[in-house]
């Protein structure tokens, strides 16, 4: 078929491409983790990997895809690379420690989600041992570099995750984050990092660093992939002690576009620190007055009860925890551990039990300080790190470097906050500058919906182009988008809303129809579907989610669409058509009518009473 370098050019591209080309039949499955296979094993001096991709391993995951539609589950032969302090079923996990290394019985909870959505796990990447570090090079199986800035530190703990993403050997991928691990590495290589809720995404089956803060975090290329992973990965682990439910306002499916106004957060220009790198600084003001340049108002704030609960991770006495979970290693093989780790966690053996509680206390107060300094904007806005460290500067100073890294990251989850991390501009060299957009616990969604605003404002992806009116239905060749009303098994959270989110279709509002609508439940399934149709004497308003699609995949959408139901053009109560799902009359033989019940929500409702 295609040739190495088109299948990798659609593995690098955004998960909706790759699944756009499965679905045309341009690339398969096979394909795609054979050309992984071959690509990483001519890249064996960059270690990567610490479980190789390798057809032995993968061959389940394209078994149980064998057959199916592409249509069927929303990651759908997606490729992605777990870090090796999560388990996958059939690989050994190490935590970049050979002699801590066990096979385990089972994929982490997390990994078995994404491959339930469709995913392809293809292999385990390197980290900073026992995820302890942020630059990344802390691994006796050496040190993954991004092959466009092999001077450079890749970020850590992650490195591997960011660097397997970045050289589109997968379409995202998995890493770890208590410090800043799934963040870091995002900015050093142009990459998104989502690091959640704590508790919105199960840690059954990885390894912990300090248990009670850990977070599994995803890489992406764009916010609207990490909504997509996110999605299908944040299910309730009940097995999981330290798992919270999401809450109802966080929902992730309906991730869309920030269409409000827009207030940033943003440090005092005192209190910013780029630790003599002028390059950085340069690309963080260059950065900031873009935003500002298109309407994005800034708010400046004391970033001092910030840097104080940051302080507490490593200089206080959470390090403890990091001693816990090696303790056995340590007590036993020692000299197994990097020794700057084991230097790092030594330090927590000598804590005391008043000491965490005073830490408790002040983190609480810390809490809510920070949270009032942001109270009146709608998140937070800070550089991803103060500079990209070179292996030199690593070698000349081991401790320094990571501890500067951990100044915009450390805080994040003993504060209990979520993040998102986007590429920012690059330096005038070309360097690649992130920053970092903070919020509240449960505000991952919020994030990732002003991130996608941020990235058209930087990188004008054209997520926000309007489009132009209903004009000719069948002509949308001037449109980067295009609004779909959808009234039932669309719906964010229902069974075919996939249909939309993994060809990169974000929310845009939820709304009603004008009152000249019935809608009824047809006979058939699963899943069950409503019609609507259009009544100007006997209709009423019909509950609506407009959805927003990529123009290029709105053919293969409508393709999908079975008779009796189609698409054609809805009014809506503010009096815009919109296009959207209608009826064929024929289709409502043996139909129940519920229109006098307004929505598609609430016939489920009853229907399940």
């Amino acid at each position: 078929m295609h040739g190495m370098q088109e299948v990798l050019g659609l593995v690098g591209s955004s998960i909706s491409d790759l699944l756009e080309g499965y679905r045309t039949g341009r690339v398969t499955p096979k394909e795609v983790v054979d050309t992984i296979i071959d690509v990483s094993s001519k890249m064996t001096s960059n270690p990567i990997w610490i479980t190789y991709p390798d057809i032995t391993n993968v061959q389940p995951y394209l078994d149980r895809l064998e057959g199916s539609d592409p249509n069927s589950l929303p990651l759908w032969g997606i490729p992605f690379a777990v870090k090796d302090n999560i388990d996958v079923e059939g690989m050994p996990t190490t935590a970049a420690c050979p002699a801590f290394a066990y096979q385990p019985d089972t994929s982490a909870f997390v990994v078995q989600q994404l491959v339930n959505a469709g995913a392809i796990p293809v292999g385990k990447t390197n980290l900073d041992q026992f995820a302890t570090g942020l630059v990344g090079v802390r691994s006796p199986y050496g040190v993954p570099v991004n092959p466009d800035m092999p001077d450079l530190v890749p970020g850590g703990s992650s490195s591997g995750s960011a660097i397997a993403l970045a050289c589109s050997l997968v379409s995202f991928s998995l890493g770890t984050d208590t410090a800043g691990s799934g963040r870091i590495p995002a900015g050093f290589n142009r990459l998104t990092g989502v690091k959640p809720t704590r508790g919105l995404l199960s840690t059954s089956g990885v390894v912990p660093a300090c248990r009670s803060l850990d977070c599994v975090s995803i890489f992406t290329r764009s916010t609207a992939d990490a909504a997509l992973v996110t999605a299908a990965a944040a299910v309730f682990d009940s097995d999981d002690p330290f798992a919270r439910p999401n809450d109802p306002s966080n929902a992730l499916k309906t991730y869309g576009l920030w269409s409000e106004s827009l207030t940033l957060a943003v440090i005092a220009p005192d209190q910013l620190a780029f630790f003599g790198d002028a390059a950085y600084a340069e690309a963080y003001n260059r950065t900031l007055g873009q935003l500002v340049d298109q309407g994005v108002e800034i708010q400046t704030i004391d970033f001092s009860p910030f840097v104080k609960a940051a302080e507490q991770l490593y200089e206080g006495p959470w390090v403890t925890e990091r001693f816990i979970a090696m303790a056995d290693v340590l007590e036993q093989t020692p000299d197994v551990v990097w020794p700057v780790t084991r230097q790092i966690v030594a330090g927590g053996q000598t804590r005391t039990a008043a000491e965490v509680y005073h830490s408790i206390y002040e983190l609480a107060e810390l809490r809510s300080q920070c949270l009032a300094a942001i109270k009146s904007c709608d998140a937070l806005l800070t550089p991803t790190a103060g500079s990209h460290f070179s292996l030199a500067d690593l070698e000349a100073d081991p401790m320094g470097p990571n501890q500067n890294l951990g100044h915009y990251t450390n805080y994040m989850n003993l504060l209990d906050f979520c993040g998102l991390a986007i590429p920012g501009l690059d330096t005038e060299t070309g360097q690649p500058f992130g920053i970092s957009l903070v919020g509240d616990k449960f505000q991952d969604v919020r994030l990732m919906a002003i991130g996608a605003k941020l990235e058209d404002i930087l990188h004008g992806n054209g997520l926000l182009a309007e489009p132009t009116g209903a004009g000719d239905v069948g002509d949308f060749s001037d449109l980067a988008q295009v609004d779909i009303a959808v009234c039932g098994a669309h719906m964010a959270g229902l069974p075919l809303n996939f249909q939309l989110t993994s060809r990169g279709a974000v929310f845009v509002t939820a709304t009603q129809s004008s009152a000249q609508y019935r809608l009824f439940a047809l006979e058939g399934g699963p899943p069950k579907r409503p019609g609507m149709v259009r009544d100007r004497a006997g209709g009423k308003t019909i509950e609506l989610e407009i959805w927003r699609l990529p123009a290029e995949y709105f053919a293969s959408f409508v393709n999908e669409v079975p008779s009796p139901l189609g698409i054609g053009l809805v009014e809506t109560q503010t009096g815009k058509h919109v296009l959207g799902f209608l009826c064929e009359q024929a289709g409502l033989a043996g139909a129940t009518e519920i229109t006098d019940l307004g929505g598609w929500r609430a016939y489920l409702a009853t229907a399940n009473r």
